[in-house]
């Protein structure tokens, strides 16, 4: 049967970033542009499924081809037979080419979100609810894609991987490295509109907002004065201090509700380092991320949105409507126009007896 015909969106010489004929991997604007058109590959890998699209009428591999990429597996959830992520591979380190590119590379993990259509929106809701309820580490596409990456960073390592995805593949992605980071590794990570798992910006009232922040800071830096001690201190191996390493790349867009709750987050954070009370946040920070991944996750799991640090990038260009504002082809336009900011917290402040790498 012949497959169904792809919209203008689908197709990489219609609406791929063309303009990148040539990928200086040292420019954070291609990285970008590459590592969301790669989680577009894994998209249209699954929207090529659906509609029966195969060899010369499937659009997915030029997503990957023009970045001098090839598909290793897709990753395919068994509940629904759906393609939810990709190993790439760059074609530079398969090739007996003694000239490849610095700091490209070598491997991509990719994870699409949620596809709105018949063939997969029955699970693909069912996970943004297990996200809501922070209940991801239990869904078999989290596990699958975690056992991925463990085998491609026993090949590689992870000084050569990336790790990227839109949406609800940003969430498990999120939380996949978290766990890679209990390891004593971290991993390049790119997220796209990552979903923010308190509904706060919902709130239209700004002092509000900030009013819910500070009142939630003291009040789990109270509790855990409370339970703990003031003196409490974290040990060289604690999940803070490791978690603390790992500063993974935040894509949003302050039009998208799922994920503009990280601008408000780090902006809190940073003013409260400005007025002294940086302390204040750390200390609830390091006590709400340590205790969830210091014990067992289903005992204790804690929203995924908690970290210590990111380099958060927000597109500043106006958005007509939610579809554009959450959709992934933002992330490659070549007239991107955003502002980015590294938003690091370093607990040697906190406790200056632990010495702490900055590893950027």
């Amino acid at each position: 049967m012949e497959g169904k015909p792809a919209s203008e969106r689908q197709i990489f010489n219609l609406s791929g970033p063309l303009h990148l004929t040539s990928i200086d991997w040292n420019n954070f604007h291609h990285r970008r542009s590459v590592a969301a058109s790669l989680v577009q590959g894994v998209y249209i890998q699954e929207r090529d499924r659906q509609e029966n699209r195969r060899g010369a009428q499937a659009h997915a591999s030029p997503w990957w081809d023009f970045f001098n990429f090839q598909l290793i597996r897709p990753l395919v959830d068994d509940v629904d037979n759906s393609i939810f992520g990709a190993i790439y591979e760059n074609k530079s380190f398969t090739s007996n080419s003694s000239h490849s590119a610095q700091n490209a590379p070598s491997y991509v993990i990719a994870i699409r979100g949620t596809i709105i259509k018949p063939a997969t929106i029955s699970l693909d809701l069912k996970l943004d609810l297990m996200c809501v309820r922070n209940k991801l580490h239990e869904s078999y596409r989290f596990q699958l894609a975690m056992q991925a990456v463990q085998s491609i960073i026993g090949v590689a390592g992870t000084s050569h991987i990336w790790l990227t995805g839109h949406s609800l593949g940003s969430a498990i992605s999120l939380l996949i490295g978290k766990n890679v980071i209990k390891t004593g590794y971290s991993i390049e990570a790119y997220f796209f509109n990552p979903p923010f798992s308190t509904p706060i910006e919902i709130i239209k009232n700004e002092k509000l907002k900030r009013g819910i922040h500070i009142t939630s800071s003291l009040v789990k830096a109270g509790v855990a004065v409370a339970t703990k001690g003031r003196h409490q201190k974290p040990q060289q191996d604690d999940p803070y201090i490791l978690l603390s390493k790992w500063i993974p790349f935040l894509f949003v867009n302050p039009a998208d509700k799922i994920c503009s709750g990280y601008i408000a987050y780090f902006e809190h954070r940073k003013k409260l380092k400005e007025i002294g009370a940086g302390k204040i946040e750390r200390f609830a920070t390091w006590n709400s991320i340590g205790s969830s991944l210091s014990t067992s996750p289903e005992n204790n799991p804690e929203p995924l949105h908690l970290l210590p640090s990111a380099y958060l990038t927000v597109n500043l260009s106006k958005s007509p409507d939610f579809k554009r504002a959450h959709g992934i082809h933002q992330w490659w336009d070549s007239n991107f126009y955003g502002q980015s900011e590294l938003h690091e917290y370093s607990y040697c402040k906190f406790f200056p007896d632990i010495a702490l790498e900055k590893d950027l």
